[in-house]
């Protein structure tokens, strides 16, 4: 999943977000749609699974469930 930095037209928020092909990214402040891609950074790629995880379970312990796709964010709600 690519990871692409976005700046959302409607609230001016700015984020970054990893969508997967079938996302259709929304913005986490206000939830709309009108949105401006920007130059992306370039993310290394992480070698070890569990760094991976245990970065994506901090992340979601923190509340940035920006990183999961809808799926994910549903069940990590419930």
């Amino acid at each position: 999943m690519p990871l692409y930095d976005y700046v959302c037209q409607t609230c001016n928020a700015e984020f970054e977000l990893l969508v997967r092909s079938s996302d259709i990214p929304t913005c986490p402040s206000c939830g709309g749609v009108d949105l401006q891609k920007q130059v992306a950074k370039i993310a290394s790629e992480i070698k070890y699974s569990a760094i991976a995880k245990s970065w994506r379970r901090a992340a979601a312990l923190s509340g940035d469930l920006s990183n999961f796709s809808q799926a994910e964010r549903q069940t990590k709600k419930s």
